[in-house]
């Protein structure tokens, strides 16, 4: 579980972020969002009405990088190709014969990309944005020239039309958020009131990112690695949205997500680990997962139900290998047991409780009135002395009280009636009696049981060690996370809590394994 880490990179990324959001009220997650896709050189998708701030977080993010080119563009349903990518070049069509865009200044040459309304764009826009989202490649002419693109952000206030062919252009958007107006009194206050230029470049040039350190960046992020704990969450995720996608009720709205978006969204995990100065990804990371498997707002709270339960449920255990541990303990425990102990079954003859807490009497009792005493008042009798007795009629009236005492065998009373000792005998019922009696295993077999317990201990032992040296490693600032909300640090440090508790009772069910067996 160790997860070396580079605490430089963190506080850089830390104080950059502090910089985007300096005048910014509420928007320190979207900012931070969006900073995050774009070193990971993917996309982010803003849905919210107009006046929330989708613009402003795309002009701030430029100012991250040193060596920044915006481009910006309000789409329309008039747009042309010509606005997006650039002018055809008259020069090159007239002396060359060749149809070449002049992309400087345009969407090809700039770093940082904001479309606003995205929806609103023509078939052609839609079609040359479908490479340049996926393979940063875009088709000017007769060549494929490759673009420097960090991030786009595109905005709108309406998810795509259904009816609209916009499924492949919505799908490249791996982050998708929902933007609303200000929740606080306080914030709103401040926000009104507040002078600052909100679009000035404040952000100090020894914090803004240069291309050189992006490249470097880049490689390094693809060395960044998956563990065990966060790509059992991943299967988990997955099937548990087979299973929702299986749902008739579901039909009209599936979550659908290829295989494209899931290879995306691990990067970006990978991003966000190496932002954190980490060589891993951990649990909290996955969290981000959030944003980038929803296909309308309404699933987003499905989504996160079903992360929750993924890393609540399992995480850490299976880096230890918790299931398959339960079970080879449970099944040493049955080997041990079924060699150790000899079952006997024995019948024996007990008094039969009838009509509640009463025993009825088996003999005739044609000259006797009352067949039913109580089970309180039996046991309180003694086999010497007499003493008064209550007998009832099937309906339980009190039809005698006569003197009585146990009788001279088991399960009898014996009942003076009409001046001489008469013995009755109650009902009965056959119940089995299971007794265990302890076998010596044989030497052989109890040699081979200690090599299995000295590994088994040994193992768990490696573990539990594992946890308690690197455990607060991993755990270290999960509740100061860059990009996630601090409330999921609870569901991850609860998990990694229930592995060692539960590690530890299986440590304990070793030792008293090793006692039933060894006998010391």
């Amino acid at each position: 579980m160790t997860a070396t880490r580079t605490p430089d990179l963190r506080l850089r990324t830390e104080a950059l972020l502090d910089a985007l959001t300096a005048g910014l009220y509420e928007r320190d997650h979207a900012m931070g969002l969006a900073l995050l896709t774009a070193v990971a050189g993917e996309s982010i998708f803003l849905l919210g009405p107009p006046g929330v701030g989708k613009s402003l977080i795309a002009r701030r993010l430029k100012y991250a990088f040193r060596d920044g080119v915006s481009f910006e563009y309000l789409m329309s349903k008039f747009s042309t190709p010509d606005e997006v990518f650039g002018p055809i070049s008259i020069k090159k069509l007239r002396d060359e014969d060749k149809y070449e865009r002049l992309t400087d200044r345009y969407l090809p040459g700039a770093n940082i990309v904001f479309l606003d309304e995205i929806w609103k764009a023509g078939p052609a826009i839609q079609n040359a944005l479908l490479t340049i989202l996926n393979e940063k490649i875009y088709r000017n002419g007769e060549e494929d020239m490759k673009v420097n693109i960090r991030g786009i952000i595109t905005a709108s206030n309406e998810l795509p039309p259904r009816s609209a062919n916009l499924a492949p252009i919505w799908d490249r958007f791996l982050l998708r958020l929902e933007l609303g107006k200000i929740s606080q009194y306080q914030n709103f206050v401040k926000m009104v009131v507040d002078t600052q230029d909100v679009y000035e470049d404040n952000i100090p040039s020894s914090t803004k990112l240069s291309e050189e350190e992006l490249d470097r960046w880049s490689l390094q992020i693809d060395q960044v690695e998956v563990p065990a704990e966060v790509l059992n969450t991943l299967q988990l995720l997955l099937y548990k949205i087979e299973q929702y996608n299986a749902q008739p009720n579901n039909a009209p709205n599936q979550l659908l997500i290829y295989d494209r978006r899931w290879k995306k969204a691990v990067r970006l995990l990978r991003a966000s680990a190496f932002l954190h100065g980490r060589e891993r990804v951990d649990l909290m990371d996955c969290f981000l997962l959030e944003h980038c498997l929803w296909n309308g707002p309404e699933q987003r709270e499905v989504v996160r139900e079903m992360i929750v339960d993924a890393v609540r449920k399992h995480g850490y255990s299976v880096a230890v290998n918790l299931s398959a541990l339960k079970k080879e303990v449970r099944e040493f425990e049955d080997d041990v047991r079924e060699e150790t102990r000899i079952k006997l079954v024995q019948e024996e003859e007990q008094l039969l409780p009838t009509q509640e807490s009463y025993y009825e009497l088996e003999k005739d009792l044609s000259q006797f009135r009352g067949m039913l005493v109580t089970i309180e008042q039996f046991r309180g009798l003694s086999d010497q002395e007499y003493g008064s007795v209550n007998f009832y009629d099937e309906e339980k009236n009190l039809v005698n009280r006569i003197r009585a005492r146990k009788g001279p065998r088991e399960n009898t009373i014996e009942v003076n009636f009409n001046g001489t000792d008469t013995v009755f005998r109650l009902k009965t019922h056959l119940v089995e009696r299971h007794e265990v009696i302890r076998k010596t295993p044989h030497r052989i077999l109890q040699e081979f049981w200690d090599e299995r317990t000295e590994r088994l201990r040994n193992y768990i032992e490696q573990q539990l060690g594992e946890i308690r040296e690197h455990g607060p490693d991993e755990l270290q600032d999960i509740g100061d996370h860059l990009f996630v909300d601090s409330s999921f640090a609870a569901v991850v440090s609860a998990n990694l809590e229930e592995v060692r508790d539960a590690l530890e009772d299986l440590l304990l069910r070793l030792e008293k394994l090793h006692f039933e067996y060894a006998g010391q």
